[in-house]
């Protein structure tokens, strides 16, 4: 049996200081995509905060090597004075990787290396941003609405570089309200939401 990359057992989280999912279960094995769905509040965010160690759980566990993690919010993360070429080389030796190509390939930014993130349309901002994902090494992939800004061309390159990414071994969870047309698991967060709201004493919007 395949282990896990990642175990959610009878997790709880917290956003602004009120419990907003509890009793979550979930396995996510290598090769494999879920898709996280619920309405805008129902703690699809807060979740993957959650995952990526960016917010302390409220109860149960996140079973989670941190060393697989990579974390796709909604910022882009890129430097505008650099160009998209300088932008992949810091985050991909940052992770200690050093092949930009796939990268570049994955989102057809070759014939943008050289030039500045700031002078990128938005669309081609939000590339430059998912290509990072690429250059990380990391087997599980958390991402937060990736397809903002993209066009259907842009959003077929995304869930091809997602299709590479499983083939080789990875996994991906990530937020999103539109049909990526990918093989996934949907995990619907509706029916963990707390029948009553409690509220902590902690406030992790202060991390």
């Amino acid at each position: 049996m395949t282990a896990s990359l990642l175990e959610l057992d009878n997790l709880s989280c917290s956003r602004g200081g009120l419990v907003v999912l509890a009793g979550l279960q979930l396995q996510v094995a290598p090769g494999e995509a879920h898709v996280l769905r619920g309405p805008n509040g129902s703690g699809k965010t807060t979740l993957l905060r959650t995952i990526a160690g960016l917010q302390p759980a409220v109860a149960g566990e996140a079973r989670v090597d941190p060393e697989d993690i990579a974390y796709a919010a909604h910022a882009d993360a890129i430097k505008p004075t650099l160009t998209v070429a300088e932008n992949l080389t810091f985050w991909a030796q940052l992770f200690g990787q050093y092949d930009i190509t796939p990268a570049l390939d994955a989102f057809d930014l070759e014939s943008l290396k050289d030039r500045r993130a700031g002078a990128l349309s938005a669309g081609q901002k939000r590339r430059l941003g998912l290509s990072r994902m690429c250059v990380t090494g990391r087997a599980l992939w958390l991402m937060d609405e990736p397809t903002v800004s993209l066009d259907a061309r842009a959003v077929a390159m995304f869930a091809n570089a997602v299709r590479a990414h499983l083939a080789g071994g990875g996994a991906a969870l990530i937020a999103t309200h539109i049909d990526l047309g990918l093989e996934a698991q949907v995990f619907d967060l509706t029916p963990f939401k707390p029948d009553t709201i409690e509220a902590q004493d902690f406030d992790e919007a202060f991390l």
